[in-house]
């Protein structure tokens, strides 16, 4: 089946559908989507939305600006953050007036709390003096990105956009350098659609499922940015991937920054508050990056708690902040602590570990999300990226909390305006070939493998070797070694059996497509950090434990030849106005 659309948008989360908000109501748009949009992974998000509102006395845009290039360990793009930053406070009343329900101050404002890595200048008048954290992060209690994924979604059923939930993506269709449209399977029939379109938007998310411990929802296996790896186009700065420091020990589930940003505090076995030792001046909110090192190095130098399955962990401590500010301001946080680990975090500690949480990197995209082809900034026609799965790059080599949210609705709303500009003379072009044959090939060749081979068992291969060798610590041993263990990891998915040959939500196909992309996710992750001889950001060699920005204040393009061959290209980080300098808090 054929569908037309000016503009097919793939993903429903915050990206997606603040794109589709911008689409003018004469031109119509799709949404497709592997979930129903309201359980996009946006709603999951917990903490904030940050934001320089005049609440806050002696805060603005520069300062956020200067958080965020800081926080990225100086591998943001400057111009891009720039932009982002100064739009943010525009963009949070706007979401305000969409009907996005904020808490709220006594006097009615905007609630605004501390989150890791934001600060300010504690004399505005001495640009010497040392630098505090701010309340910056807007906040609906610790349900933000829910809120603001249920406006999003009100505004776009109420702009006429057209949604096709549970649609699963399997081809991206381009053609002499032009996007065409995008293939994707009924889940509820496998029946093949293809949605023929002048301009495309991929907003997917990320990839978290590539990890063992991770945050991220069973959708989140990069199914986007491994078509367009596929396709033979660049992903950028892959080795890049935030571990959260604190999930729900053994589950990873988020315990939202927001916990820390109310007052909460980590602690080690001997009910120490280690963060004085790695962070002094912002403690317990210093970037998550940081804090995820030193949660493990606490482990490593024996410090760390010893739980029943023989894993450690580490103690969140909430007990003092009191049963209304627990009750009123992080009740999703506890309620999970309550639910998943029997633990009441008014009177006990929360046992908590770092989890895969957020990719810095992903499809390459300048700050109007068109996509490039290559490190020089060729477009690829009528192809858009916004939200996790693209690389603008705003969040260079570790994302600031907070700021994915407002990624996704700054550059969400600047490609939706793009796209609408673009449909101004934007005309469809034609298929050259049969545009379901690469997904009848792929669904037959799945079905008819028979090698005995179980998806589950290669998929929990995959993540733990991820976990283990391309994790917060690397070094060149584990990431070769994985390097093969992948190859071979490719090889058994050969061999494969699809044991349901169903038509009717046929999952056990699903996952095998997942996994191919999965796999595909994870050799772009470890090449990118094999290839990359520092640490920056998230990225952590144990072999160069130091930041190299005479070789190394570069983006990664990593690229896959039709061969199988892995290329490796760069790009200059774009600086502006904020010269690189020592990290420290």
């Amino acid at each position: 089946m054929i569908h037309k659309f000016d503009v097919v948008i793939v993903g429903a989360g915050g990206a997606g559908l603040r794109a589709a908000v911008e689409v003018p109501k004469d031109h119509t748009c799709a949404v497709i989507s592997k979930v129903f949009p309201t359980r996009s992974h946006t709603g999951t998000a917990q903490g904030g939305v940050c934001a320089a509102l005049s609440n806050e006395e002696d805060d603005s845009w520069l300062d956020h600006a200067f958080d965020t290039v800081k926080g990225s360990d100086y591998l943001g793009d400057q111009d891009a953050i720039e932009i982002m930053c100064q739009d943010a406070p525009r963009a949070i009343i706007e979401l305000e007036h969409m009907g996005m329900p904020f808490s709220r101050t006594k006097e009615g404002k905007i609630a605004q709390r501390k989150f890791g890595g934001h600060t300010k200048l504690e004399n505005p008048n001495d640009p010497n003096s040392k630098r505090i954290p701010v309340n910056r992060a807007c906040y609906s209690a610790d349900r933000t990105g829910h809120v603001m994924l249920q406006t999003l979604y009100e505004n776009c059923v109420k702009n006429n956009v057209n949604f096709y939930s549970e649609y699963f993506l399997t081809d991206l269709i381009i053609e002499d350098g032009i996007c065409k449209g995008v293939t994707a399977i009924d889940m509820a029939t496998s029946e093949i659609h293809v949605f023929h379109a002048k301009a495309v938007m991929f907003a997917t998310g990320g990839y978290g499922r590539a990890f063992r411990i991770t945050s991220n929802a069973h959708v989140g296996t990069g199914d986007g940015c491994a078509l367009v790896y596929k396709a033979g186009l660049p992903l950028e700065d892959m080795e890049f991937y935030q571990f959260h420091p604190t999930g729900l020990w053994r589950l990873g589930i988020l315990v939202s920054e927001a916990a820390r940003g109310e007052g909460g505090i980590l602690r080690n076995n001997a009910n120490e508050r280690f963060m004085e030792v790695y962070a002094p001046t912002v403690k317990d909110l210093a970037p998550r990056d940081m804090v995820s090192r030193a949660i493990i190095s606490e482990i490593r130098a024996g410090r760390g708690i010893l739980g029943s399955d023989g894993t450690y962990y580490i103690n969140l401590d909430l007990t003092h902040l009191g049963k209304k500010v627990i009750d009123e301001k992080i009740p999703e946080i506890t309620g999970f602590a309550r639910t998943y680990l029997g633990v009441e975090p008014t009177k006990e500690c929360v046992p908590i570990q770092p989890t895969a949480h957020y990719a810095m990197g992903g499809i390459p995209t300048n700050y109007d999300t068109e996509v490039f082809s290559d490190n020089k900034g060729t477009k690829v026609n009528g192809f858009y990226a916004a939200g996790e799965c693209a690389c603008v790059s705003v969040h260079g080599g570790n994302r600031l909390g907070t700021n994915s949210l407002l990624d996704i609705v700054v550059f969400g709303r600047r490609g939706g305006k793009k796209i609408s500009q673009f449909l101004k003379t934007a005309e469809y072009t034609e298929f050259t070939g049969d545009p379901t044959e690469r997904t009848r090939q792929q669904i037959d060749s799945l079905l008819n493998l028979s090698g005995g081979e179980n998806i589950s068992n290669i998929r929990k291969d995959l993540q733990q070797n991820m976990m283990d060798k391309c994790g917060i610590f690397r070094n060149e041993k584990d990431l070769a070694e994985n390097k093969e263990i992948l190859k071979q990891l490719r090889q058994r998915y050969q061999n494969i059996t699809v044991q349901d040959k169903s038509k009717v939500f046929n999952t056990d196909l699903m996952e095998a497509i997942e996994l191919g992309n999965l796999i595909d996710i994870a050799e772009s992750i470890n090449e990118s950090a094999l290839n990359r001889q520092e640490s920056r950001g998230a990225h952590t060699r144990e072999d160069f434990p130091n930041r190299d920005d005479a070789q190394w204040m570069k983006h990664t393009f990593i690229t896959k030849a039709d061969s199988g061959e892995l290329k490796i290209d760069y790009k200059p980080v774009v600086k502006t106005r904020f010269e690189p300098m020592e990290r420290k808090y």
